[in-house]
């Protein structure tokens, strides 16, 4: 398998959302053992620290952060709100725990979390290049992680491969290739709207990239990448 994971962006995008960006970070190797109680102290330690930056604060507080408020300037054409900012509530505000998972996706929550950057995971040798991120038309249909089929809303941002959609900002990614217990190879994206910069979205990269590490030390990196 070549390393390198290119994602083609088409002009409908480039003009429709100017000042958008989306990352890219491939790792290899990414096999775990089980749950890692490294990544269940780096959990624990961001529930801690989010509960304590928003201690005595509310929903106003979150919702004031610059990048919630570029994902909800975005999600505002959908009449939605930013499902990772109710996340965020969930845990600074109303004490509960980031949500457990396979160690690979329980280590983008962590990453997802902390930046506040949305993002979705895939199994690598279950996406079949070229991958594209373009414009939905409104037409495009694909099987959400929960088995239902999901149209996209027209106008959304969307990543496909081959073989359809693998990723929307509104309704998150695709059960074809979701990331399963025997994954080897895993595909991150990061969609942000105007208004959030492209060192964030590296800055966000790297502390997912780290959080992979904490998991599955063997890993590698083979693509990590922004575009606009």
């Amino acid at each position: 398998m070549s390393n390198a994971v290119f994602l083609n962006v088409t002009t409908a995008w480039r003009e429709t959302y100017p000042g958008a960006h989306v990352g890219i970070l491939t790792m290899h190797d990414v096999l775990t053992q089980g749950p890692s109680l490294a990544l269940d102290r780096r959990r624990a330690e961001l529930e801690a620290s989010l509960r304590s930056q928003f201690e005595g604060k509310g929903r106003e507080a979150i919702r004031a952060l610059p990048t919630v408020a570029a994902y909800n300037a975005y999600y505002k054409q959908f009449r939605k709100t930013y499902h990772v900012q109710l996340q965020l509530e969930s845990v600074a505000l109303k004490q509960r725990p980031i949500a457990s998972a396979l160690p690979l996706v329980g280590a983008m929550f962590v990453a997802e979390l902390e930046h506040m950057l949305l993002t979705a995971g895939h199994d690598l040798d279950l996406v079949v290049p070229p991958i594209t991120l373009d414009v939905a038309a409104g037409t495009e249909t694909y099987d959400l992680i929960n088995g239902h089929e999901q149209t996209l809303a027209q106008a959304d941002m969307a990543i496909s491969d081959a073989r359809g959609v693998l990723s929307s900002i509104v309704y998150g990614p695709d059960q074809r290739t979701m990331i399963r217990p025997e994954t080897q190879h895993v595909l991150f994206t990061v969609y942000a709207p105007a208004g959030i910069e492209a060192a964030a979205i590296e800055a966000h990269l790297a502390a997912l990239r780290d959080c992979v590490l904490l998991i599955a030390p063997q890993s590698r990196v083979g693509t990590l990448n922004v575009v606009a």
